[in-house]
C-alpha cells in the first residue's frame, strides 16, 4: 500500500466505522463518575464480545481516542490482514497474546505503550464471558496499577454489546448500546491483590443499575 495514501485511507476508515458503529449501536457514552479528560488512563471494562473494542473506542471523545489504545487478541484480530490492517492503522490497538509462552510476559506491551504516555482500554477478565457478571479479574490490572500508581483507573460497563455481535456471530445486529463511565479508583496502600481486584470487579458491575 502506498505509504502516503495509507494514513488517508485509516482517517477515511475510522470515519467510516465511527458512523457505523454509532447507526448500529448509538455507542452512548455516559460519564458518571468522572469526565473525558485527556489524562492518562487505564479504562477497564467488562468482555461479552469482540466487538467491545470497537465500542468502547468510539464511546471516547475524538480527543481521547487518540491518545487511547485499546487491547486487542493477537489471535483474533491478526486471522486476516484486514483485521490486522483496522487495529493497527485505525485502532492503534496494542496486540496480546492470550496463551503465555515460556518466559514471555504478557503485560510487556501494556507497559512500554503506558511507559510512552498512552492511556489503554483492557478487559480484566481476559476472556469474553457469557453472563450477566463478569468473571474473576486476572492479574494484569493490579500488576499495571502497581508499576503505573500515577495512571488514572476508570472503571466502565458496556451495555448489550453482546447482543449485537453475538459469540459465534458474523454479522451485527441493530440495538443500541452504551458505555458508562464510573468514578476512578486506586490501589490502596498495602492493599493485597485479591482485595483490590475484587474491588475493581465490584466497581465495573456497580454501573450496571447506573
Amino acid at each position: 500500500m502506498n505509504d502516503k495514501l495509507s494514513p488517508v485511507l485509516a482517517k477515511l476508515m475510522g470515519l467510516f466505522l465511527l458512523g457505523l458503529i454509532r447507526t448500529l449501536t448509538g455507542a452512548q457514552a455516559r460519564w458518571l463518575g468522572c469526565p473525558p479528560k485527556a489524562e492518562q488512563r487505564i479504562y477497564f471494562a467488562n468482555h461479552q464480545s469482540h466487538a467491545d473494542l470497537v465500542l468502547m473506542w468510539a464511546a471516547l471523545p475524538e480527543e481521547l481516542r487518540s491518545i487511547t489504545r485499546p487491547i486487542a487478541a493477537k489471535d483474533y484480530w491478526t486471522k486476516t490482514p484486514f483485521k490486522q490492517w483496522i487495529t493497527t492503522a485505525v485502532f492503534n490497538a496494542i496486540y496480546v497474546d492470550r496463551a503465555k509462552t515460556g518466559d514471555q510476559d504478557p503485560l510487556e506491551p501494556l507497559i512500554e505503550a503506558l511507559t510512552n504516555g498512552d492511556s489503554i482500554i483492557l478487559f480484566p477478565e481476559g476472556t469474553r464471558g457469557n453472563h450477566e457478571e463478569p468473571q474473576k479479574f486476572k492479574a494484569g490490572l493490579y500488576n499495571l496499577a502497581l508499576k503505573f500508581p500515577g495512571v488514572v483507573l476508570v472503571p466502565a460497563w458496556i451495555n448489550n454489546v453482546q447482543r449485537v455481535m453475538p459469540k459465534g456471530e458474523v454479522v451485527p445486529v441493530p440495538i443500541l448500546c452504551s458505555v458508562t463511565f464510573g468514578a476512578p479508583i486506586a490501589l490502596g496502600v498495602g492493599e493485597d491483590r485479591g482485595e483490590f481486584l475484587a474491588r475493581a470487579r465490584q466497581a465495573v458491575m456497580d454501573l450496571r443499575e447506573s
